[in-house]
């Protein structure tokens, strides 16, 4: 851990204490900051479970790749694109709606197809709801859990439901991660670590991360050009952020894996904001 950090964060861990408060309720402010190596360098009850949101898109994507390199899945394959799905919980279908999705572009081809390699940018890049539930009918369920037991994650992350899921929501089957599972997988993407399939995986994982276009958290908080690759999730209530930043040989600092996690009772651009400026903290101490 750097020298230098320690002040500084004991000050943060004070501020993120008086956001959440101390009055018993549920909000809960987790964080993990360390290297690529895998040394943590700071860590705010990180092993705390908090509602995934789109982070679940993180290890379903990983999943994708890792069966497209073992020659299970083409990313040219032609996936229909549909808006009902089965329930996990009873196998009743629900409909997806339009309105909770940041991705037009797949809902613009309902009728018709898109690749698994456009449905594993959009659900990455555009966070699309309707292009995860699409690439996780091709992926499966099994194929996720292998990447979190693979990658040595809690049993606090869990990936046990599509997007919507409203039937396995109130049977209990939800969706769950620890900010230092997060970090985790991403400090193995980020070292092409054969526990995930070395290069052929994690290269092109982190190259589809570094154009993710939802960046008014962890990035907004670093100085602007900052290389970075994350993958953001938010409802009201929840705000996450996961992400490898790879500062440019002349500032002297070495890349390193921030995350993120947020339940707590704000709306959506104060949230973001407060991850944010934990990355700005972060920043300033490093």
């Amino acid at each position: 851990m750097p020298p230098s950090s320690r002040a500084p964060l004991a000050a943060l861990d004070a501020r993120l204490d008086a956001v959440v408060g101390q009055d018993g309720s549920p909000a809960s402010i987790s964080a993990w900051w360390g290297g690529l190596d895998g040394e943590q360098w700071w860590s705010r009850r990180d092993d705390v479970p908090h509602y995934a949101a789109s982070t679940m898109k993180l290890p379903l994507v990983i999943a994708a790749q890792r069966l497209v390199v073992a020659g299970r899945l083409r990313p040219d394959e032609a996936v229909a694109v549909d808006d009902r799905f089965a329930s996990v919980a009873d196998g009743s279908v629900f409909a997806m709606d339009e309105d909770d999705d940041q991705d037009p572009d797949t809902w613009a081809a309902l009728g018709g197809t898109r690749t698994l390699a456009q449905l594993m940018e959009h659900a990455v890049i555009h966070s699309g709801n309707l292009a995860t539930n699409l690439l996780l009918g091709r992926v499966g369920l099994p194929a996720v859990a292998d990447v979190l037991a693979d990658a040595g994650c809690s049993s606090g992350t869990v990936v046990g439901r599509g997007i919507e899921d409203a039937v396995a929501r109130r049977a209990g089957i939800t969706n769950t991660v620890t900010a230092a599972d997060l970090a985790r997988l991403l400090t193995l993407v980020a070292r092409r670590d054969p526990a995930l399939g070395g290069p052929e995986v994690c290269e092109p994982i982190e190259a589809v991360l570094a154009r993710q276009t939802h960046v008014d958290q962890i990035p907004a908080g670093l100085p602007a050009g900052t290389p970075t690759a994350s993958k953001s999730g938010w409802i009201p209530g929840v705000s996450h952020d996961a992400c490898t930043i790879r500062p440019d040989a002349a500032s002297g600092r070495e890349p390193f894996v921030l995350v993120v996690c947020t339940t707590v009772d704000l709306p959506m651009d104060q949230a973001a904001r407060l991850v944010a400026s934990v990355a700005a903290d972060v920043w300033a101490a490093g």
